[in-house]
């Protein structure tokens, strides 16, 4: 799968994330110019996890974006449905509680946790509206969803430059770095087609959320969403 404009059939985004899972981290911070470690930080705050809370965090990949939270005393479930993924998170991080889940079916009970997260993943679930529904259910009630995704730069000649970057220089610079450079190719045409700001906080809102707001990061290339659980 190659093209932004097909289908997200779980079972060929599983295989192209099993077939970026070696050089995944370093790839992001390759292709991101170092801001995705600053991406990273931004989230931890925003979850604000301390000890005796439970965190979701899924599309966790190797369960890098999962240790801030860890770290913190909290009991995170990293969570993701490419296991080659999950493989290479076990390698790294064998202590963590890695498990395998489609983001539309999650195979947890109602109102288990108090923040759930996701971030660069949400864009790449076939049914985006299934998984905010999702979230909802396995989140306590006063608990919380941060999401961190790719989005739309607010400033015009930004906007022009960044996607230009996506589908121009991001290919071949991929190509130098990732185990699957192709898989990029699609990553950049799914963030070009991805929501704005306003239409995903309208799926939030859709999906049951309150308090729904968002924080532009890097001038809106990335966003941070944020809505509670009544």
């Amino acid at each position: 799968m190659t093209r932004a404009s097909l289908d997200k059939q779980p079972h060929e985004v599983a295989s192209m994330f099993d077939g970026v899972a070696a050089n995944y981290d370093l790839t992001n911070d390759v292709l991101s110019l170092g801001q995705s470690r600053l991406w990273r930080k931004e989230v931890a705050k925003a979850v604000g996890a301390r000890p005796g809370h439970t965190v979701l965090d899924l599309a966790a990949g190797t369960a890098t974006s999962s240790l801030p939270f860890a770290a913190t005393g909290a009991y995170v479930v990293p969570c993701d449905f490419s296991l080659g993924m999950l493989r290479e998170g076990k390698k790294r991080h064998a202590w963590l509680p890695l498990t395998a889940g489609d983001a539309t079916k999650l195979p947890f009970r109602d109102d288990v946790f108090d923040t759930v997260t996701i971030s660069f993943g949400l864009r790449n679930v076939q049914d985006t509206d299934a998984a905010l529904r999702e979230l909802y259910r396995v989140t306590k009630p006063g608990g919380q969803v941060v999401i961190c995704e790719f989005s739309q730069p607010t400033w015009a000649p930004l906007r022009t430059v960044y996607t230009e970057y996506l589908m121009r220089a991001l290919p071949p610079v991929a190509r130098a770095v990732s185990s699957n450079p192709e898989a990029y190719v699609y990553l950049a045409e799914s963030i070009r087609e991805w929501p704005d700001q306003p239409a995903l906080a309208a799926l939030l809102q859709k999906a049951g959320w309150s308090k729904v707001a968002w924080r532009n990061l890097s001038g809106g290339i990335v966003t941070l969403h944020r809505g509670s659980k009544a």
